[in-house]
């Protein structure tokens, strides 16, 4: 269990993905360019390749992701946030929102 404190550290926007491509030399990551309405757009690794396999699907979605979390380096590559999704046996679905949410909306 976690207080409320606890878990109002943590940071959900919505983001839109720009771009998205396999990172070489692995199977499951994908690199995801994700606009949060900030400076620049956002490079995050993510490891849902095997549900992806034509990559262009997912480019224009909107999605929830954890925004606040320290930068990961994976593969050489700087991650700066985490993608959100839902999987059990026999599914997987990304935490998407309908399109008139704005990029960067927080989840409250």
């Amino acid at each position: 269990m976690i207080t409320i404190d606890d878990f109002s550290k943590v940071e959900i926007k919505i983001g839109q993905i720009l771009s998205a491509e396999k990172v070489e030399g692995s199977d499951k990551l994908l690199k995801l360019m994700v606009d949060f309405s900030e400076e620049t757009p956002r490079q995050i690794i993510s490891g849902i390749s095997m549900f992806f396999p034509d990559t262009q699907t997912l480019v224009g979605k909107k999605c929830a992701f954890s925004t606040n979390l320290e930068p990961r380096t994976i593969r050489g590559l700087e991650s700066n946030g985490m993608i959100l999704a839902v999987s059990g046996e026999g599914f997987f679905s990304l935490l998407e929102v309908s399109p008139d949410v704005v990029p960067g909306s927080a989840i409250r």
